[in-house]
């Protein structure tokens, strides 16, 4: 017989994702990361790490390529 019980340590972590922020599509994003307001993420990056707000980041792992002016917010 197979023991059924779950003996798997979990490895989730809750993720947070400020306001305004953009991801494009098969965004991936590791547990226990947090994304900055006002944030763009490129499509198909794999945020591996903190991403601060105002940040553009893109990439796998994804990485700070850029920055989001407050004059972009305002358009």
């Amino acid at each position: 017989m197979h023991d059924l019980s779950n003996t798997r340590k979990e490895r989730t972590r809750p993720v947070e994702v400020g306001d305004y922020v953009l991801m494009g599509n098969y965004v991936s994003v590791l547990p226990g990361v947090k994304i900055g307001s006002h944030c763009v993420i490129g499509a198909n990056s794999v945020v591996t790490r903190d991403i601060p707000g105002h940040s553009i980041a893109a990439g796998a792992p994804a990485k700070v390529i850029g920055e989001v002016d407050d004059r972009d917010l305002a358009k």
